[in-house]
């Protein structure tokens, strides 16, 4: 990854991508189960765009300066950029500056940020952080209803079940 300067990447098409990413982007959240970590939840917050034509996707790369393009089996091809450090110093840095017209992607937008800025702030590390983040979840992207593979119930369970085993453990070691 390269580091962005906004400033650099002309109006023009600046602007064209972020029309694009309007109607064709999305911002995402994801969990996923690790038993090397020590969070049972990996958690990523990811942008991508998809298109049959990957000219356009290309751009993306060029000027964001970090993602990777994949063609799908379906010869759809994908954009995305998953990297924590891309997107805080790439992604939301040019869609600060290029916004977005449409007051759906205007409100995913800043939910995304303030998942991003928890991440920062090493909020995702706790149970109280994660169900932060799992509130703002809810209100992004219509809720993602139908297309999430762990509901709530499950990530909070999980992290409970870790951690009354951690807390079980630190009482037996301080008797």
């Amino acid at each position: 990854m390269t580091s962005l300067n906004v400033q650099e990447i002309p109006d023009r098409i600046g602007y064209y991508l972020a029309g694009f990413a309007d109607g064709e982007g999305s911002f995402n959240l994801s969990f996923r189960k690790r038993n090397d970590y020590s969070m049972p939840w990996k958690i990523s917050l990811c942008f991508n765009v998809s298109q049959k034509d990957k000219v356009i996707l290309t751009l993306f790369k060029r000027h964001l300066k970090c993602g990777t393009l994949r063609v799908r089996d379906d010869g759809v091809w994908y954009y995305e950029v998953n990297n924590f450090t891309a997107v805080r110093e790439n992604v939301i840095p040019f869609f600060d500056r290029f916004g977005f017209l449409s007051a759906k992607k205007k409100r995913d937008f800043v939910k995304f940020k303030q998942i991003a800025d928890l991440m920062s702030d090493r909020k995702h590390l706790d149970k109280n952080g994660i169900k932060r983040i799992l509130e703002i979840r809810k209100t992004m992207n219509d809720g993602g209803v139908g297309r999430r593979k762990y509901s709530d119930a499950e990530i909070l369970g999980l992290m409970k079940s870790e951690e009354s085993s951690e807390t079980t453990r630190q009482a037996r070691s301080n008797r």
